[in-house]
């Protein structure tokens, strides 16, 4: 069957403004929603026990399903029987009677739109323990929005595996809510529509899946027409018969067992015997049990168990091979750990489902998707785009398991990966040749919103000269940069075909295309982008390509341009460094030597995101003209800057490239382990005549950067910037500067501001720990300890193991003028909890952070909470795919936001939607029409409840498990 035709709706006509500079590369964050006019509350509220027979404990979620913000609340309900109030906590509890009141706490008072908080409490009773039926909030019943229904795909199992031309038996319950009942069930292969079934039991037989891996997703229907899609099931088509082992990763601590299963993929006409042995690595490791199984034309697809012994000394991996005439075998490598080791065992079990190809957090290539689901809108605007960060993450994760099994083939693998889809090749920047170093780019101002692009470029205003562009060349002998590229369209769903080494191969091309977003000053949410290729031949958009939305020139030359993001390229040295230091513990330093120096050349160029945008001269650099242009080092402020960007002519006769930094420094991308490790860690010190210093000074400025933005209560604020709003414009009288940079609130984008997600604390204050863990740096120390007093201040942990962490941050004043020999107590710069989350992602980062603190400072109460995060998530959010919790996304009301189009203007997108003064976030991203949860959106925007997600992000995943494998290396 085919996707039903796209569904059109009416666009709105309203000019709204937008977002940010030449190139603004966004980490992982969910963008604000624009509140509407004041309306009804509107709330529900889940009720879930632990009920031992005498007493229970309560977990309640209140959901603000509105789209005001709930300002204080009260919730009331009523027990039927004779439950009677012990003691409560996230809230202030009081009974009267059978009736119940809980007031808010302090910290959880206000609710935002789509959001959620939690209060407990415990009871005791006898006789029967019915739950209330009814609850208010503030006086009003929480009848809120109809409801959606719930499906969930029962068949086929997670991770199955099927031969090509094999009926793949799908099968799926769905619920509706709210007395409405279910129309019909849809059965889609990622966003592909299969089939539908209108009647229970809902169900459908394929048999034409491709060779590969699939993920598939039932979606419900109400009678109202609310809809839901299930969790997605991730199997594998194989070419022919084979073994299927499951899980393929295990550990077993020394002394004890494990145990995998094993069955067939097809029905064999006769009996099969699978054989199941050792084939190489740890002699430690045997099969105890199960080596031969038999399995009949009858229990073919019932599993059947291998049984795997440890020694009672040794480490280390193997794999064992399981195998049967006629098929093709099954691998699983068993890992022997440390007899103590139960989270090394954890991050192997993490690690097993996200590698798992058939859970889908993987392209035909290799390549990490954002997400799994491809329905989220976050920096990528679509779940199988990916960025510099997720292969990042992946080579984090590849190196722990290198420390955790001994094998870095992975590791090495990850690498070369990037390399090969995330590194421009030579063909992608072919002019580099041309750049001039004595003067790098030509001026255009960052402007406040959207609508006032395009740019005029001003070849009037001097730029300084690019200091390490000739050393670089010495040192590696190309013109080429070394940096990746920070966002990918894994599958090409936009259609640009810019993958490595072609330039706008179209919507026919496969595979991995470059693109871009983010061109329009601080102000240009995710909402409010035109989507651009990184190659831009003049083949889509308008007649300039798309060039001409974002400067303004007299006329447009078909180039290339590349962004990067720094905070990747810092993760993927400090993997690297991990890497190293684990290999070596080993005795395989060898096996990692080559890739390191990669790592090591990556952060040599890395050194451009510590110059000023134009090479301009930092400190008290206000007036385009009359700021002075660089003449070396004296254009570096030895921070970490949100982006460099580099690009030129696709034409190579042409004779021009271009290279900026960025003038904006935020807080949440230092990286003092990666600056310590390329330059004061041999392996990694880089082969340029002055990298290792440059990144000797870095890692010192950056620890003066964080002391500088540390609030009186102990949080990092925003950053600083050597250009005032973009264009060296004067900041306001009397604000306060680092080095002579300004400080900014929210520097580089606005909506949201980049100041407010706790996530940016906890990934920065991690590097800040690992580096006082390594080294004992007194200047990490005094940062950490007032850091972790104050987020363990805003933590709390409840009695069934769930938590809630700080999310968004309010910030108010600034800090005090910088004196690096007196700093000052910044007693007029002030932090507050807005709100708090049980984000799985920022728990693991919040996690890591806590571990390393507490190894180096020997703080107990910062080890038990990093132990308490990691429990909680492990024991109360597992599911086939990971670790995950579900979100209410109120900011998906703006997929009708409109993007801003000068008039007159007009284009295509390759696959034909207009680009004109009426598009909107979704009028020139049609493909997301034919998505299964697509639906949701819709009800959505017609007024409907607000939409909730489980997503199952590559990063937080990868962060997971690295969280369980350093608890295991410094706590355990």
């Amino acid at each position: 069957m085919h996707p039903p035709p796209r569904r059109r709706r009416a666009v709105r006509r309203l000019w709204t403004a937008a977002l940010a500079a030449l190139a603004l590369p966004l980490t992982m964050l969910s963008s604000g929603s624009t509140p509407a006019q004041a309306a009804a509350l509107q709330c529900s509220v889940d009720y879930k026990t632990n009920d031992w027979g005498s007493g229970f404990t309560v977990d309640l979620t209140l959901t603000n399903r509105g789209t005001d913000v709930i300002d204080g609340w009260t919730l009331t309900y009523a027990y039927a029987g004779n439950q009677k109030l012990g003691n409560g906590w996230n809230g202030t509890w009081s009974q009267s009677g059978q009736n119940i009141t809980v007031k808010n706490a302090a910290h959880n008072a206000r609710v935002a739109a789509g959001a959620a908080v939690s209060t407990g409490a415990q009871f005791s009773y006898s006789g029967s323990n019915t739950a209330p039926t009814s609850f208010s909030v503030n006086g009003t019943p929480c009848t809120g929005a109809h409801q959606p229904p719930i499906a969930v795909l029962t068949s086929p199992s997670a991770g199955a595996v099927y031969t090509q031309g094999q009926a793949v038996p799908l099968a799926a319950t769905a619920a509706a809510a709210d007395n409405a009942t279910i129309s019909k069930v849809e059965f889609y292969d990622d966003t592909k529509l299969l089939g539908t079934d209108t009647s229970s039991p809902y169900t459908l037989s394929v048999s034409d899946l491709a060779v590969g891996s699939h993920s598939l997703v039932a979606k419900a229907y109400d009678s109202t027409g609310a809809s839901a899609d299930s969790t997605p099931v991730g199997i594998t088509v194989a070419s022919g018969p084979t073994v299927v082992a499951s899980p393929l990763q295990l550990g077993v601590q020394s002394g004890k067992s494990g145990t995998y299963e094993v069955k067939l993929s097809k029905q064999p006409s006769a009996n099969v015997t699978v054989t199941s042995a050792r084939a190489s690595g740890n002699s430690g490791l045997s099969v105890s049990a199960g080596a031969s199984l038999t399995f009949t034309p009858q229990n073919w697809n019932t599993a059947q168990k291998v049984t795997v012994t440890a020694g009672n000394s040794g480490t280390g991996s193997a794999v064992f091979e399981s195998t049967a005439p006629g098929h093709a075998k099954a691998s699983v490598t068993v890992t022997q750990l440390a007899a103590a080791k139960v989270y090394d065992a954890r991050f192997l079990e993490l690690y097993g489902k996200i590698t798992n190809p058939a859970n889908g957090y993987f392209s035909p290539e290799g390549i990490p998707y954002h997400s799994v689901e491809t329905l989220i809108v976050e920096a990528p605007d679509h779940g199988h785009e990916t960025t510099s960060e997720a292969y990042s993450y992946l080579l984090w994760l590849q190196a722990m398991y290198g420390k955790v099994t001994g094998d870095w083939s992975k590791f090495n693998g990850a690498w070369d990966l990037m390399e090969k889809y995330m590194i421009p090749t030579h063909a992608d920047q072919p002019t580099n040749s041309f750049y001039n170093a004595s003067k790098p780019a030509t001026y255009a101002p960052e402007l406040d919103t959207p609508n006032e692009y395009p740019a005029k470029l001003d070849s009037g205003v001097s730029v300084g000269s690019d200091p390490i562009a000739g050393e670089l060349k010495s040192a590696y002998g190309t013109d080429d940069v070394y940096g990746m590229h920070w966002l990918q369209d894994v599958d090409n769903v936009y259609g640009y075909g810019n993958s490595p080494g072609k330039c706008e191969a179209g919507p026919s091309d496969t595979g991995p295309s470059y693109i871009n977003t983010f061109q329009r000053g601080a102000q240009e949410s995710v909402w409010e982008t035109v989507p651009q290729p990184t190659c831009d031949a003049f083949k889509y958009g308008g007649k300039n390509g798309y060039l001409d939305l974002f400067t303004g020139d007299a006329s447009y030359s078909k180039q290339w341009k590349f962004t990067n993001a720094p905070d990747a390229d810092a993760r993927a040295v400090q993997a690297a460094y991990w890497a190293d230091l684990w290999a070596k513990e080993q005795g395989k330093g060898s096996a990692v030597s080559a890739t390191v120096g990669k790592a090591a050349k990556m952060g040599d160029y890395l050194r451009y995101s510590m110059f000023d945008k134009y090479f301009k001269k930092v400190g008290n650099c206000v007036g385009p003209s009359a700021c002075p242009a660089g003449t070396g080092k004296d254009a570096s402020f030895y921070l970490m800057s949100w982006y460099y960007a580099w690009g030129g002519a696709t034409d190579t006769n042409a004779g021009w490239a271009w290279r900026i930094g960025s003038s904006h420094a935020h807080g949440g991308y230092q990286n003092p382990l990666a600056a310590y490790a390329l330059s004061s860690y041999a392996p990694l010190k880089p082969k340029s005549a002055t990298g290792a210093a440059d990144w000797a000074k870095s890692m010192d400025r950056q620890l003066e950067f964080y002391r500088w933005l540390q609030s009186s209560e102990g949080a990092i604020a925003g950053g600083a910037t050597n250009s005032w709003a973009g264009r060296y414009a004067t900041p306001p009288s009397g604000k306060s500067t680092f080095y002579g940079m300004y400080y900014d609130e929210k520097p580089v984008y606005h909506d949201p501001p980049s100041n407010q997600w706790f996530g940016f604390q906890a990934w920065s204050m991690e590097r800040v720990a690992e580096l006082y863990q390594q080294t004992g740096n007194a200047k990490a120390k005094t940062v950490l300890d007032k850091w972790v007093d104050w987020a363990l201040s805003k933590t709390t942990f409840n009695p069934d193991g769930t938590f809630r962490i700080p999310s968004t941050l309010q910030w108010s004043g600034q800090p005090d003028t910088w004196n690096a020999s007196s700093p000052g107590a910044n007693s007029g710069l002030s932090v507050t909890v807005a709100d708090y989350t049980n984000d799985v992602g920022v728990a693991a980062a919040f996690a890591k952070t806590l571990t390393y603190y507490a190894d180096r400072s020997g703080d107990t109460e910062a080890a038990a909470a990093a132990k308490k995060l990691l429990d909680g998530m492990w024991d109360n959010h597992q599911d086939a795919l990971g670790i995950a919790v579900p979100e209410n996304r109120a900011d998906y009301n703006r997929f009708d936001d409109p993007v801003y189009i000068p008039s007159g203007w007009t284009g295509t997108m390759p696959n034909g939607d207009a680009i004109n003064s009426s598009s909107t976030f979704d009028s020139i991203r049609s493909f997301y029409e034919d998505d299964p949860a697509w639906s949701k959106i819709e009800s959505y925007l017609a007024g409907g409840a607000v939409p909730s997600f489980t997503y199952h992000r590559f990063w937080a995943q990868a962060d997971i498990a690295l969280a369980m494998g350093s608890y295991a290396e410094l706590l355990e």
